[in-house]
């Protein structure tokens, strides 16, 4: 089965930047049932459609998206910080027929070449990166002119009193206990402030039924990089 992987994946690097054990061990229990019961496995389905070529896909957490990953797509290099979450990406990893590559780094430097790819993805990680323009920055460097960002992310939604709770667990315990994700910060606007092209995006809620959780308002699409950089 074809699959390269860096060898350091499982294993802890010097000065690894991201160290979250007990978040990454409860997200990937959880993760992994939300599959079925919150719909979350159609979500990834849509998500990667139609996605061809050489892909990044930043903060891969236990690699659920990986699966998914069309026959179209050659090769997969999963960006993932957390130790424990790399570990489970390569085991991923071995379970499915699209080579991928599990690297231990950040969003905010890449260690990769500019224009190397034809597409990214982005799925429920904006919200924790420690800089979002930063992040997008890269992303913008390593896709070729006119590559596809995909997302899936989570950010602000309900009434007033949601929005409330949203910004008063941000500012409390959110952060701390959900690997450095903030419940407020909002995708679109990173992504047009970052100099994407919004493509088609929708709006949904996880679960689509039933009650609504701080982390239930999500928004799926498709973004670019412009053809040329103004």
């Amino acid at each position: 089965m074809p699959i390269r992987s860096t060898g350091s994946g499982s294993g802890r690097v010097s000065g690894d930047p991201v160290h979250h054990p007990l978040f990454a061990r409860c997200y990937a229990r959880l993760g992994t049932a939300a599959e079925s019961r919150a719909g979350l496995a159609t979500v990834r389905d849509q998500l990667l459609a139609g996605l061809s070529g050489r892909i990044i896909e930043i903060g891969a957490g236990p690699g659920l998206n990986f699966a998914h990953y069309p026959d179209a797509v050659s090769e997969v290099v999963a960006i993932e910080p957390e130790r424990h979450f790399r570990k489970l990406a390569l085991e991923a990893a071995l379970r499915t027929e699209v080579p991928v590559d599990v690297v231990p780094a950040v969003a905010e430097a890449l260690p990769v070449k500019s224009e190397a790819f034809d597409g990214a993805v982005v799925s429920l990680v904006l919200c924790s990166v420690r800089g979002v323009p930063r992040a997008l920055g890269e992303l913008r460097r390593v896709l070729r002119p006119g590559g596809e960002l995909r997302f899936f992310e989570h950010g602000p939604g309900g009434g007033p009193a949601m929005r409330f709770t949203q910004r008063a667990l941000d500012r409390t315990v959110w952060p701390a206990l959900a690997g450095g994700c903030h419940l407020t910060r909002d995708p679109l606007a990173a992504l047009r402030d970052a100099g994407f092209e919004l493509g088609p995006y929708r709006r949904l809620s996880v679960p689509e039924r039933g009650p609504r959780f701080p982390a239930s308002y999500c928004v799926l699409g498709t973004a670019r990089r412009p053809a040329r950089d103004s």
